[in-house]
């Protein structure tokens, strides 16, 4: 049975955490072994045809080697058709589960627009699929979902989309064109903007004569988590990640609301700083007082002691909303989402953590009709509408993301509903004001999942006691270079 709503969606996003630290890892190398994973079976929408085109067969070798150069004269700038009415038939990869079935309901809409492009909409294994496609040449999407964290290590594959987002651009959050530009061109269509959010528990909070409100910044939250556990002996008030993945994650959406992050957009490390120095501090500090509950996100650890009101602080992304609509029965309600809390007085109150965009292969057929229904989707109204606003499988909106187009995220005109797990609270209107304040990024460098095995590693052993934040730092940097920037 296919589980209602957000939950699956992000459920199977953790499942494939460890597959995309292979990938990351592997295309540096670009001739590694692939996964010859069997598909699912291709899924179409009742206005598509089906192809066996999108699976790639599992004996592809992997000699063949991507087109070179980013410039208009070496063709690798997307132009939009120039047709009235373009025609022709595409292909588009999404993992399977409810984002698909979202954006395939929009297929109807779209060609409403557009009668004669006809959607082939596959449902896809991507993490294992899409490396040995591209690689190979062989039976190439036209377009593919993709998180932002993957796009660096495959852009030499795509389409620079500068040309056609020009109109767009100045439009979208500054964040999600910036981790999408390597080397002066655009290599993704923004989805989703996921910010960086202090969900909380208002009931427990009040019984404990805390008002969360009056946090301003994360000194603000030390002291209502010393407050709250003065009456709570037994609390961790504030979520400390177990996952060295996902603490690394949390960790540069700290490091996104101080506007900077792991590398630059060099792909230099810049780790040693006063930033990530002030971050660990604080997590270092949260362990020191005991002041937090260590758990792997939504493990079943995490989910009793955030039933049990021993842990009501949890700094996460946007999409932590799907824990109180699904997953804390006894606390559904008690909830609420604000802004993070700033590093200083005045600072940014969010980052980004997370995130996906829509990629065009160069070497796919249409590729220049794939960027029709992208655009159709991010940014028509009647597109972002159909994916952001309620649907037969989100009836109230989806909640766990804003659109990333700002036009489309206007704090006024809410796209989902208020969310009734957070007390009926308008989280569009904190989202979106949250979403606002994300300064601008870098793109993310293909070993960034690589880094997990020593940065996020070395985090836990902070947590655990072992090291300090400087030698984090210095340890992390040291062994970053050496087994990942330097072997590029």
């Amino acid at each position: 049975m296919r589980t209602k709503g957000p939950l699956s969606r992000y459920m199977r996003w953790l499942a494939t955490i460890s597959v995309l630290a292979i990938l990351a890892l592997g295309l540096v190398a670009c001739g590694s072994d692939e996964s010859t994973a069997t598909d699912p079976a291709p899924t179409t929408s009742d206005s598509a045809t089906t192809s066996d085109s999108a699976t790639t067969s599992d004996s592809a070798t992997t000699t063949s080697t991507a087109p070179t150069g980013n410039d208009a004269s070496n063709g690798d700038l997307l132009q939009a058709p120039t047709e009235d009415s373009p025609e022709g038939q595409i292909t588009i990869w999404d993992r399977s589960g409810d984002l698909y079935e979202v954006f395939d309901a929009t297929i109807v809409r779209f060609n409403e627009k557009y009668p004669n492009i006809i959607v082939n909409h596959l449902a896809v294994d991507i993490d294992a699929k899409l490396q040995n496609t591209l690689i190979t040449g062989t039976d190439v999407p036209d377009g593919v979902f993709l998180d932002d964290a993957k796009i660096g290590g495959f852009s030499d594959f795509l389409w620079d989309l500068s040309d056609v987002l020009a109109p767009y651009v100045d439009d979208i959050a500054s964040q999600k064109v910036d981790v999408n530009t390597i080397d002066g061109g655009v290599f993704g269509v923004p989805f989703d903007l996921d910010p960086g959010l202090l969900y909380y528990n208002e009931t427990a909070l009040a019984e404990a004569g805390v008002d969360a409100t009056l946090i301003e910044t994360y000194d603000d939250l030390l002291d209502a988590a010393r407050d709250y556990q003065a009456t709570n002996p037994e609390s961790g008030p504030i979520h400390l990640e177990q996952s060295p993945f996902l603490g690394q994650l949390q960790l540069e959406m700290f490091a996104s609301q101080l506007g900077t992050s792991m590398a630059d957009a060099a792909g230099e490390l810049r780790l040693d700083s006063p930033e990530y120095e002030q971050i660990l501090t604080f997590l270092d500090t949260v362990r020191e007082e005991d002041l937090g509950t260590r758990a792997e996100y939504l493990s079943p650890t995490d989910i009793a002691e955030l039933e049990n009101g021993n842990q009501v602080f949890y700094p996460w992304a946007i999409w932590f909303s799907f824990a109180p609509q699904q997953l804390l029965t006894e606390t559904t309600g008690d909830w609420r989402a604000m802004e993070l809390p700033a590093w200083e007085a005045g600072g940014a109150r969010s980052g980004a953590m997370g995130g996906s965009s829509f990629v065009l292969p160069r070497e796919g057929e249409n590729s220049e009709l794939a960027w029709l229904f992208y655009e159709f989707l991010m940014f028509d109204e009647a597109g972002y509408s159909a994916v952001w606003g309620p649907n037969d499988v989100y009836p109230t909106g989806l909640n766990t993301s804003i659109p990333s187009y700002l036009p489309a995220a206007d704090p006024t005109a809410p796209l989902f509903e208020p969310v009734e797990a957070l007390g009926g609270q308008d989280l569009w209107a904190v989202a979106t004001e949250a979403g606002a304040q994300i300064p601008g990024g870098t793109p993310l460098p293909s070993w960034w999942a690589g880094a997990v095995d020593y940065l996020g590693n070395n985090i836990q052993r902070m947590l655990d006691g072992d090291l300090n934040p400087s030698e984090v730092i210095s340890r992390s940097t040291d062994e970053i270079q050496e087994n990942l920037v330097d072997r590029q």
